[in-house]
């Protein structure tokens, strides 16, 4: 028997190309869909936000991403300040901790939006309203100076001891975000509290802004010891600075640099793509690239790191740090006087 499609004229390989055809254009056509402006405010370092952005726009191309980056505490200070205006410029946030975005979501800020990339990132690193989810896995870790350190150290309290005194170096939680994270955890933990931070003040801890700052200090010799994330020291010593990170015995804090869009965005659609693109395969292997421990799963840490199953994790109640952070902050300027 010999079938014939009445009025149509095309045979069934043809039929087979026109569906392919078809399907080509429908992607063509939802990338197209996918354009305008996009405002992006980050406190990833320059060099990582380029590679992502530079990747993102090869998938879609007609998509401008301009770009804010800075320190947490600062892209939010810019955020707020943008908010009190009443006209927030961001349609995506990419920061360090869940604590910011906890708040944020608190101000009604944040936009629901639940990737289908989602079924990939293991539960518990998304916010169940779908406002923000984790990026990744930071932990801070100890850092030292292999020249000027002969014994590798296994404990925090290696910054205390009195013959570290003047010889660490810690970035401040008044621009990190992360170090933010790391006041409000270590203090709520018993090991620690606020004693740890007034021992870390007494033996002469530095203070600066930023990750990238101390790690900086360790690597040329200037500090022997740092509290630093983790991703930062492997990238150094394949530059060939003497520099090896240590996860201490007592455990780590680990934050996840969510993604959130805006509540005010402009462009839904570029803002959903971003994400999408973040938390993809490709996004989260261009992570692992670029010297990050991936959330997605089926993707390794990059060598010199661990993975999250790995680490032993100091972490805290979200409820009471987002509600104490403002209060961390003041009770560590007491102490260090920044």
């Amino acid at each position: 028997m010999v079938w014939t499609i009445s009025g149509c004229g095309t045979s069934p390989t043809n039929i087979d190309k026109s569906a392919s055809q078809a399907a080509s254009s429908g992607v063509a056509e939802t990338k197209a869909a996918v354009a305008g402006k996009l405002n992006f405010y980050t406190s990833q370092p320059e060099e990582d936000v380029t590679k992502l952005v530079t990747a993102f726009n090869k998938k879609f191309p007609e998509v401008k991403v301009e770009t804010y980056r800075s320190g947490t505490e600062e892209v939010i200070a810019k955020l707020q300040a943008e908010n009190q205006a009443g006209k927030v410029q961001a349609d995506v946030l990419l920061v360090a901790d869940s604590v910011t975005f906890e708040a944020l979501k608190q101000q009604k800020l944040l936009k629901s939006y639940k990737s289908p990339e989602l079924a990939k990132i293991p539960k518990g690193f998304a916010d169940p309203d779908g406002m923000y989810q984790g990026t990744k896995i930071l932990a801070t870790v100890l850092a030292v100076n292999t020249q000027k350190v002969k014994t590798l150290p296994t404990s925090w309290k290696t910054l205390t001891e009195a013959a570290n005194k003047g010889a660490a170096i810690m970035p401040s939680p008044l621009y990190s975000g992360a170090a933010a994270y790391n006041v409000g955890v270590m203090t709520r933990t018993n090991e620690f509290g606020w004693d740890f931070f007034k021992q870390l003040k007494a033996s002469e801890i530095s203070v600066v802004k930023g990750n990238g700052a101390v790690l900086k200090e360790v690597a040329t010799g200037a500090k022997s010891y740092a509290m630093v994330v983790d991703y930062l020291v492997p990238r150094e010593k394949k530059k060939g600075s003497p520099v090896e990170l240590i996860y201490p015995t007592e455990g780590v804090p680990v934050i996840t640099e969510p993604i959130g869009i805006l509540n005010n965005t402009a462009n839904e659609k570029a803002a959903q793509a971003l994400v999408d693109f973040v938390l993809s395969e490709e996004g989260q292997k261009i992570s692992a690239e670029i010297g990050y421990t991936p959330l997605r799963e089926g993707i390794k840490a990059p060598d010199g790191l661990k993975s999250f199953s790995e680490m032993k994790v100091l972490s805290g109640d979200l409820a009471k740090l987002v509600e104490a952070r403002d209060q961390d902050k003041k009770a560590f300027t007491d102490i260090f006087g920044q």
